[in-house]
Formats: structure tokens, C-alpha cells, sequence
């Protein structure tokens, strides 16, 4: 669905993408997983078009960001920021709508609020249909957000920290609908801190370290703790859970 190649992008004299080099599969959950700073969020500007690619490739299905206009962008991309806020009090069903400008404007149509409504069904949230957004709770807004971006009917969702600021039980419940969402025709592709959480849910992984991507030893597990050190510049003990493995960061030299 997306292929990325030899990808650079500098801030003036500061490079913060290197090489760049990524093949994001169809209807799959990905997941981009590295230390702050480390180019995660440039990246995904480039791959949603807020940012112009100086040097490199983003083809989407073939094609250039640029060829896809209006409506046609808008079917093919949903992109949700690390921060969004709103002041004012409108009612969820308001700002999920504003999902639908490009194909409405100013007036929706019977089909257009549908649309709504399913995308509140599928995130479980229309009993917040009527609530104002700024009384939400920080995972409440996220699972709004979300919903705006699928009354899109886009193929691709990029979500930049989807599960940052949400209690345990919001960031187990997100992870859950977007690992379904992907398996509903949707190409789903967060950038995430938390490697459990990834280790967990998602179905390709991949590891930024100083604006470069890289992975594993071809024969070591993605969960190897010499690999995550060199992710993360911390310690790592693995564990099992049930047949899931997670890390344990190594806090004995505190």
C-alpha cells in the first residue's frame, strides 16, 4: 500500500530523516516505535503531505500524494496529529461531521450523517453523540478524533501517538479497535512509544534509532533485549504472558 524509498528530509542544516527506506502492507496494523526525537513524527508530516519531500519517494499504491486531490485524497488518507484541541463546546456528532468537508462543505447530506452514526458504532461512542468535546476525557476525544477520520472511508489512517495521555484501560481499548479496524479494510499505521503495547496488537513493527529505521538481526525476535537497548538505550528482560512476549525495563542500575 505505501512504499517509501531512500527518504532524506533536513531542517535547514539538521538532518532528521535518513535514508528512509519502508514497505507498509494492506490491510495491516503497523507500528513505528523508537525514542523521542528520533524523526517519527517527520516522517508521518512527509507521509500525510504536511511537509514537501526534498529528497526520496512516498508512493501510495504506485502513486505520488500529489496526483490524489480532494476528494480523492481525502479517500485515500486520514491523518490524526499528537495534539488536537478544541475550545469550543460543539456536540461530538458536530466535529465527527467535519470529517465528511470534503465531500459535503456546508451541507451534509442524509448519507453523510449515516456515516456518523456508524463510525460512533464501530468506536462504541454513541452515547457521546450529544456531549460536548471539551467535557470529554482524554481518551473519549481520542476515540472522537478517530471516528472523524473513518466517516472518511479512507484506505490508509495514520495516527501519531494515539495512545499518549490515555489511562490503561483507554490504550488497551484503542489498540483493540484499531488491530479491528485493520482487519476492515483499513491500512492502520501509528507511531507509538510503548513496545508492548506494539508487541501486542500490531502486525508489522518497525524501529527508528537517530533518523534511521532498523530492525533485528534476521535471526533474533524483534523482542530481543540487546536489539531494544540499541532502540532505546536502556536495559530490557523479556517475559511471557501467556504465549505473548513483553519487555521489563532493567531498573537496577538506579
Amino acid at each position: 500500500m505505501i512504499c517509501i524509498q531512500q527518504l532524506n528530509y533536513a531542517y535547514g542544516k539538521k538532518q532528521v530523516l535518513k535514508n528512509i527506506q519502508l514497505d507498509f502492507n494492506e490491510n495491516q496494523f503497523s507500528v513505528i516505535l523508537g525514542r523521542n526525537g528520533c524523526g517519527k513524527s517527520t516522517l508521518f508530516k512527509l507521509m500525510a503531505g504536511l511537509e514537501n519531500i526534498q529528497q526520496g519517494s512516498i508512493l501510495y499504491a504506485g502513486r505520488a500524494l500529489t496526483q490524489f486531490k480532494g476528494k480523492d485524497k481525502a479517500t485515500l488518507l486520514g491523518f490524526l496529529p499528537q495534539f488536537h484541541k478544541t475550545v469550543f463546546p460543539f456536540k461530538v456528532r458536530d466535529v465527527i461531521i467535519t470529517g465528511r468537508a470534503a465531500f459535503s462543505r456546508f451541507h451534509p447530506s442524509k448519507e453523510d450523517w449515516k456515516l456518523v452514526d456508524q463510525a460512533m458504532a464501530d468506536l462504541d461512542i454513541e452515547h457521546l453523540a450529544d456531549r460536548a468535546y471539551t467535557e470529554l476525557s482524554g481518551g473519549e476525544r481520542q476515540l472522537v478524533m478517530i471516528a472523524r477520520i473513518l466517516v472518511q472511508s479512507p484506505k490508509i489512517i495514520l495516527l501519531d501517538e494515539p495512545t499518549n495521555h490515555l489511562d490503561v484501560y483507554y490504550q488497551s481499548y484503542l489498540m483493540k479497535k484499531l488491530r479491528q479496524l485493520s482487519r476492515q479494510n483499513f491500512t492502520v499505521i501509528a507511531i507509538m512509544h510503548d513496545p508492548n503495547l506494539a508487541f501486542l496488537f500490531a502486525d508489522q513493527l518497525f524501529f527508528m534509532r537517530q533518523h534511521e529505521v532498523i530492525q533485528p538481526d534476521p535471526r533474533s525476535k524483534v523482542t530481543d533485549p540487546k536489539f531494544l537497548k540499541s532502540v532505546y538505550d536502556v536495559e530490557f528482560h523479556e517475559a511471557m504472558i501467556q504465549d505473548k512476549t513483553i519487555v521489563v525495563p532493567d531498573h537496577s542500575w538506579l
